[in-house]
């Protein structure tokens, strides 16, 4: 049965009853997505406050891009780009931070300047010691999958069977986190669109979204801006909210519980009606 509430901080996040929506803030020079757009502390804190009044749930907080041949930065330079941003609204926004990070450091530091959520694209394989981290601060963790890595990770993925292969890799990675003592009720499961993934490969994802409902943990999804949805409709990344917005409502139909966007104003009026239809 899928764990119902999750607690965050001070917050819960409860499932069944509505689509949640994770507000996205890059705090980086070269995103895809929207290009050192926020790389400005004080930019993105002003961005953060407003994806919260928007309707976000959680707000996700990078400071390391992860498009297709992107180049990892250090910790410390990952530092310097959140935790002014995180310290800047943990008092300002009533909604759980998410910090979007690899590194044990980095997560360290976001959870000691307010966030109260990790979100690791690499599942913990990247630095392990991220999963102390979570369990000894008793916060939920995102696990993603990956093929590869952000630098390599479009180079021809090739799966034996692409949905068993993701439900196996992430059942891994969650007995993994659980034997360091991440309890399983601060588990979230991310198939990762995008990451490693052809567009056919996406499209399948979302098709069979259902499947991923055996893992019995809260699925979050993001398919916002991603380039699936230009290859399929010839647009530039800042010519896509009508493909999101496609994608999300098939995602909500088919399962998701947390959608992570850029456009939250949009993407919330959308999750609402399709809700109210659909649950």
């Amino acid at each position: 049965m899928l764990q119902k509430t999750i607690k965050c901080g001070n917050y819960s996040l409860e499932f069944g009853k509505r689509t949640m929506l994770m507000g996205i803030i890059n705090v980086t020079p070269d995103s895809f997505s929207d290009g050192g757009r926020f790389f400005d502390s004080k930019v993105a804190i002003s961005h953060a406050k407003r994806l919260a009044k928007e309707g976000a749930d959680i707000i996700d907080i990078g400071g390391e891009s992860t498009r297709p041949g992107s180049e990892p930065v250090t910790s410390e330079e990952e530092q310097m780009r959140v935790i002014p941003v995180i310290e800047g609204i943990a008092d300002e926004v009533e909604v759980p931070i998410s910090i979007d990070t690899c590194k044990s450091e980095v997560a360290k530091a976001a959870l000691d300047a307010g966030a109260c959520m990790i979100n690791d694209i690499s599942a913990t394989r990247f630095d392990p010691k991220i999963v102390d981290v979570a369990a000894q601060n008793n916060v939920p963790i995102i696990l993603m999958h990956m093929k590869g890595t952000p630098k390599d990770m479009q180079r021809d993925p090739t799966y034996g069977s692409l949905i068993d292969d993701i439900k196996e890799f992430l059942r891994e990675r969650i007995d993994f986190v659980q034997s360091k003592g991440v309890k399983r009720a601060s588990i979230i499961v991310d198939p990762g669109i995008g990451f490693g993934k052809t567009t056919e490969h996406n499209y399948e994802i979302i098709r069979r979204l259902g499947d991923f409902k055996e893992l019995e943990l809260p699925i979050l999804i993001g398919t916002s801006r991603k380039s699936f949805i230009g290859n399929t409709l010839g647009l530039d990344v800042n010519e896509r909210l009508e493909g999101t917005l496609a994608t999300i409502t098939m995602c909500i139909m088919n399962g998701a519980d947390i959608i992570r966007v850029h456009d939250v104003k949009e993407v919330q009026r959308a999750a609402r009606m399709t809700d109210a239809i659909y649950r």
